[in-house]
């Protein structure tokens, strides 16, 4: 590939139908592309993991996908609350979800550790008050 191929999408912190519309329509421009399917099931997962965690506690953000030659970056941007405990963040079913998020079957505490578990590299800069940034990697 000669030039990165990127994609930009605003995730609508509003509209938990439109959630993990992003990560769809990576699937199938990485499909289009021609990737393996392993590689377009882990980008998928962890853009749709990061876009619900964005609706749930952030009120939104921004999505920025880049497909390079050695690997697929994903940054995921939002100005919500941050994150006040990244240790405690990344264990399986901590979350911080409220009850009526839950009971529309989100904020179960996998999005963090899914991530992780999705992606070759994961990085979360969060500041309380200001925001959250995390950028991922799939390695090719």
């Amino acid at each position: 590939m000669s030039e990165n191929i990127k994609f930009h999408f605003d995730v609508d912190g509003e509209n938990f139908s439109s959630a993990g519309e992003a990560s769809v329509v990576v699937k199938k421009k990485l499909r289009q592309l021609g990737f393996s399917p392993d590689i377009i099931r882990k980008v998928s997962i962890a853009m749709y993991e990061g876009e619900i965690n964005m609706v749930i506690h952030a009120n939104g953000g921004s999505a920025d996908v880049e497909v390079g030659d050695d690997d697929i970056t994903i940054v995921l941007s939002d100005k919500g609350p941050g994150i006040k405990d990244v240790e405690l963040a990344m264990q399986e079913g901590y979350s911080t979800a409220r009850d009526n998020i839950r009971a529309l079957g989100f904020g179960a505490g996998m999005g963090l550790p899914n991530m992780k578990k999705y992606t070759d590299y994961m990085q979360i800069e969060t500041e309380v008050g200001v925001g959250t940034t995390i950028t991922m990697k799939v390695n090719l």
